[in-house]
């Protein structure tokens, strides 16, 4: 049915390539620190009251998965523009789990230093993300016809 179903370019060395990869993007401080910062939500999220958690509980599990999978995304290919749609997006998504973070404050709903913890390793993200995104190499990218990070 397809026209691609053959294996003949896939052998051995792809696969272990394809395993040191992953190995790669897996231990890289970003991918850790997206990491971490998706265990805490998932702590906080996990002693929200029922109503918060209907309310905030998907929201911010959504935004700590964005971090790592974007991240995983983006470092996974040399084109300039892919990377950089994924940074806006994980971007985003830190700021709006951030964000939350005060509203569960103004809610009482957990601790302070609890918090803080998280606003604590999102600032610290930021700072590598900061870093990261200097490291993208402007010159190689496929213009995609959509206008954006092709100037």
């Amino acid at each position: 049915m397809w026209d691609d179903d053959d294996d003949e370019g896939w052998d051995e060395n792809d696969e272990e390539d394809f395993r040191k990869e992953n190995e790669r993007i897996d231990k890289h401080p970003l991918m850790k620190k997206g990491m971490d910062i998706f265990e805490l939500t998932r702590a906080l999220v996990g002693s929200l009251d029922e109503a918060r958690m209907e309310l905030y509980g998907g929201l911010m599990l959504e935004s700590a998965g964005v971090l790592p999978a974007k991240f995983a995304g983006a470092e996974s290919v040399d084109d300039y523009i892919l990377k950089m749609e994924n940074a806006v997006l994980m971007k985003i998504h830190a700021r709006s789990l951030y964000s939350m973070t005060y509203q569960l404050a103004l809610e009482g709903t957990h601790a302070e230093e609890h918090l803080q913890l998280l606003r604590d390793a999102i600032r610290e993200f930021k700072s590598m993300f900061v870093d990261w995104v200097k490291e993208f190499d402007p010159k190689q990218k496929n213009i995609d016809g959509w206008g954006i990070f092709e100037d």
